[in-house]
């Protein structure tokens, strides 16, 4: 048996621990230590075009998670199954209890508590609307219902960004920036043969520019700060592609710093302690790699045209492999190596686990089945 699900409601803000504008990194991290009390999670999407649909996060029995498709970003929140007793759920507003095992929360309840509002067959208000059906996060709950007796029962509770109305088209869009998003990477532009350029949320003149050979360890922490993890390199089957007559490339102690709240490795030499490679994460969900890494929104920058082009040519993390190869070389696509991370994995389980390795000058490219891409490695 477990507790009571006692939440408050934050209209535009938020629900309980739920901070709309969250990343799907954090709030799934976040799922993961309190398996106590939301014990059944079930994450759906499309896997075809993982990368820029709308992601759901069924946390049983009460609550439907909405996520952005590009940003990964808490869009809307539903709340549903008010009267499910197993466990119980609370509602509060302002310290008051609208809605418990025991107290059923009504039309007139709900105008009583948040005033006036426009007319219509749902009630309205900046942030926050209430529905009168039970239906899944994508149907009823942005289309107009029928019947306005004051004894009304609630079925569902919405919270979303003040100014998004719940109308269809709303669902798809990103969300706007918010304080929450404030010192997260808002822009990471990958630099072949040099480097990464990063942009940051709520800090408009912070870009930092990390070097491939220049950059140390010591200047990542000051910039980045420590990492979650300094992982020493240990994987060594793809050395026998290497063209060095060395018979161990990394005997030197190369190590990786990980950024999973950025979406970013560096794998540091571990003689000189420089930058020697740049991994960059796109979160895809059904992949092997998924939930380790925060999504970071790269992006690949080109050769501009001529020297007073400032805008040179890019492809984004969700182009499609074909279009991103295309990009990098006009002739058609090296070979590729097959790569399976699930083989070290026993419990692990995907529809489609296997990826593709894909090999060009001072860039390569893990790739699904379905053309999207995984990772991005710049050496």
């Amino acid at each position: 048996m477990y507790s009571t699900l006692d939440v408050d409601i934050r209209p535009g803000l938020g629900l309980g621990i739920f901070d709309i504008g969250a990343s799907l990194w954090m709030v799934l991290d976040r799922l993961r230590n309190l398996q106590h009390i939301f014990p059944q999670i079930e994450v759906k999407y499309d896997p075809d075009a993982s990368a820029i649909t709308p992601i759901i996060l069924h946390v049983r029995p009460h609550l439907d998670l909405l996520f952005s498709g590009k940003g990964q970003r808490l869009h809307t929140i539903c709340v549903r199954k008010l009267r499910d007793p197993n466990p119980p759920v609370t509602l509060r507003y302002k310290d008051k209890i609208i809605s418990s095992d025991n107290v059923i929360l009504r039309r007139v309840v709900v105008n009583r508590t948040f005033g006036p509002t426009y007319p219509g067959d749902e009630l309205r208000y900046p942030g926050l609307w209430f529905s009168f059906e039970d239906d899944a996060i994508g149907e009823g709950a942005l289309q107009g219902l029928a019947g306005a007796d004051k004894t009304q029962e609630v079925k569902r509770v919405f919270i979303s960004q003040k100014g998004n109305d719940g109308k269809v088209g709303d669902a798809l869009e990103e969300v706007k920036e918010c304080p929450l998003m404030t010192g997260d990477i808002s822009r990471a532009i990958l630099k072949i043969h040099d480097g990464i350029v990063l942009h940051f949320y709520g800090h408009a003149n912070r870009i930092l520019h990390m070097r491939i050979g220049e950059t140390t360890a010591q200047d990542l922490t000051l910039d980045l700060g420590p990492p979650l993890r300094v992982h020493y390199k240990e994987d060594e089957r793809m050395a026998i592609h290497s063209a060095t007559k060395k018979s161990n490339p990394d005997e030197d102690g190369a190590y990786f710093y990980n950024y999973f709240q950025h979406g970013l490795d560096f794998l540091m030499d571990g003689a000189t302690h420089i930058v020697r490679k740049i991994v960059v994460h796109t979160n895809l969900p059904g992949s092997p790699l998924f939930q380790r890494y925060k999504r970071c929104y790269w992006e690949i920058e080109g050769t501009p045209e001529d020297d007073e082009d400032d805008s040179p040519p890019r492809k984004r993390f969700y182009d499609r492999f074909e279009t991103i190869s295309h990009f990098l070389s006009p002739r058609e696509p090296p070979p590729s190596m097959h790569l399976d991370r699930t083989d070290e994995e026993e419990n692990l389980t995907l529809p489609s686990p296997a990826t593709r390795l894909y090999g060009y000058d001072g860039i390569f490219l893990e790739v699904t089945e379905s053309s999207q891409i995984v990772s991005v490695v710049l050496f």
